[in-house]
């Protein structure tokens, strides 16, 4: 198995293990000046060994040949013919993607740091499956299902929203050292579920915005409302809360936006990185049960775990559907709903969306 995950990235510390482990090599008949000489000998070779041994990892990674190839699925699990249809859809996704990304990025590498690749991917060890969250896209359920398989929960419908967003039960990939990064992304069953982008965004605008939410409204939509509202009233400059659609879409287009973007509405392309870390797996949200089924057969999952098909919050509110977007869309300017699409414009490329309510 590889190394358990690091509290600290690659920074060459000296741990209280090894500082006892070496001074209790001192011997009493040695004196002061040269028990120093051996301590101070010692720990600079050990640092010395840690930073060539990081630096040989690092080297390793620039090394790295990005994109990531994807594997093919193991599908020796998989034990009856109804997921064919699946599976042929699965592997015209993949290919889709891999031509894309092919034509889009070339043969350049990636520029972000290797720590911020990985930063949402979250890992499940005892089945080897990296899974990128993607907010809006049926991430809650899907890390319930990790925890099960995780042995943290026996049940999938057991496990609150807070246990799920707030427990830290779960593990990043960013939480290892390089070595196990390189391991699990080499090895591992590499997973991604996406969502139409114009759906995600109104999605995660009616569930910050609509609700009362003690974070969203102080820091975005006082933000919103101060720069996108004229002559807003005290009371919503106060609290936040009200925000319009067509405010946050102001807000999601404007170069200088006030507040900083969010992972609700952040780009998958800038989330997840799929054109560098090809994935193995890519599900969608509009075909979610089935293809999240589909991959836990894949993966040997035990038989009783099915993926949940519960609304994880305002379960009396409809589902965003394309019918809901349309409505949200109605008091937009034609030149808005282009600006969004231009804004998530790779996302519908790569996951072969077609161009929406234009």
């Amino acid at each position: 198995m590889p190394e358990e995950p690091k509290g600290k990235k690659e920074k060459i510390l000296v741990n209280s293990e090894t500082s006892t482990g070496v001074l209790a090599e001192i011997s009493p008949t040695l004196g002061e000046g040269q028990a120093l000489k051996k301590t101070t000998r010692s720990l600079t070779n050990e640092l010395v060994e840690n930073f060539q041994g990081t630096k040989f990892l690092f080297r390793k990674f620039s090394e790295m040949n990005w994109p990531l190839e994807s594997r093919p699925l193991n599908k020796s699990l998989v034990q009856d013919d109804k997921w064919k249809n699946t599976d042929r859809t699965q592997e015209t996704r993949r290919s889709f993607l891999r031509e894309f990304c092919k034509n889009y990025v070339g043969v350049s590498r990636p520029q972000a740091h290797l720590f911020h690749l990985v930063s949402r991917i979250y890992v499940e060890d005892k089945h080897r499956i990296l899974y990128c969250e993607v907010p809006k896209a049926g991430c809650s359920n899907w890390k319930r299902v990790l925890m099960v398989l995780n042995g943290l929960a026996p049940s999938a419908h057991n496990i609150s929203h807070d246990a799920v967003h707030y427990g830290k039960h779960l593990k990043k990939l960013d939480s290892f050292d390089l070595k196990g990064i390189h391991t699990r992304l080499n090895t591992y069953t590499k997973a991604v579920f996406v969502r139409d982008p114009m759906e995600r965004l109104v999605s995660a605008f009616r569930d910050k915005f609509e609700h009362p939410n003690s974070y969203y409204h102080p820091v975005f939509g006082k933000a919103i409302i101060k720069k996108y509202r004229p002559n807003a009233c005290a009371e919503a400059l106060h609290s936040g809360s009200g925000v319009k659609f067509k405010e946050f879409v102001h807000y999601l287009l404007d170069s200088h936006r006030p507040v900083g973007m969010d992972i609700h509405w952040e780009k998958v392309s800038k989330l997840c990185y799929p054109c560098w870390i090809n994935y193995d797996f890519v599900g969608k949200f509009e075909t979610l049960e089935e293809d999240a089924n589909y991959f836990l057969q894949l993966i040997g999952a035990p038989k009783e775990l099915k993926f949940p098909k519960f609304k994880d919050r305002h379960s009396s509110d409809e589902r965003t559907s394309a019918q809901v977007v349309s409505q949200y869309l109605k008091n937009l300017t034609g030149t808005e709903r282009q600006l969004i699409y231009d804004f998530y414009y790779l996302d519908y490329l790569m996951f072969n969306y077609t161009m929406p309510f234009l």
